[in-house]
Parts: structure tokens; sequence; C-alpha cells
């Protein structure tokens, strides 16, 4: 497991991986009470509930799954939408003619 560092300028929320939050889950789950688990690792509450709510009960494995598949819905959505957008522009294209 990689070493939990405190929220600073230089480290964002966004930098966390599957297996930290995951692992600061498990230790609420343990019996550390949230207000003292976000003060140790700084971090807020509110942050907590959104992890549990994504995270909740899930291992390391099935978290990076869900972010690989998260990262796949993306990519098809923007495929999607340039698709879209040039039959689009080709439907234009032909009523002009």
């Amino acid at each position: 497991m990689t070493v939990w560092s405190p929220i600073t300028p230089e480290r964002k929320l966004d930098d966390d991986t599957e297996e930290q939050i995951i692992g600061l889950l498990r230790e609420a789950d343990a019996g550390l009470p949230v207000k003292e688990l976000c003060r140790k690792h700084g971090f807020s509450e509110p942050s907590y509930y959104a992890w549990k709510a994504k995270f909740g009960g899930m291992n390391v494995s099935d978290a990076q799954r869900l972010k690989a598949l998260e990262a796949e819905n993306n990519k098809l959505k923007k495929l999607l939408a340039n698709s879209m957008l040039e039959i689009d522009a080709m439907r234009e294209v032909l009523k002009g003619k």
C-alpha cells in the first residue's frame, strides 16, 4: 500500500489512488471515527462520504476496474459526439445542394 500524505497545495484529492481511498475506508470500518480519520489524513468529511458512496464495499481490483470502465465510457461518449457533429455537418452540406 502506498503511503498517505496529507493534502497540500501541491497534492489534490484527485491524486488519490483507489488503493489509498479503500485503505482509508477500511480504517473507518475498523472503528476509527470519521472526524478523527479526516483530521489525521487531511481531507474533509464530505470527501470521505463521497468516497464511501463510490468505493464502499469494493476491493482494490474492483475500484481499478471501475476506473477503467469510466475512462472507456468517456472515450466512447466523445467518439459518439464527434460522429454526431460530422453527421450534422454532412446534412447541412447536402441541404445546400
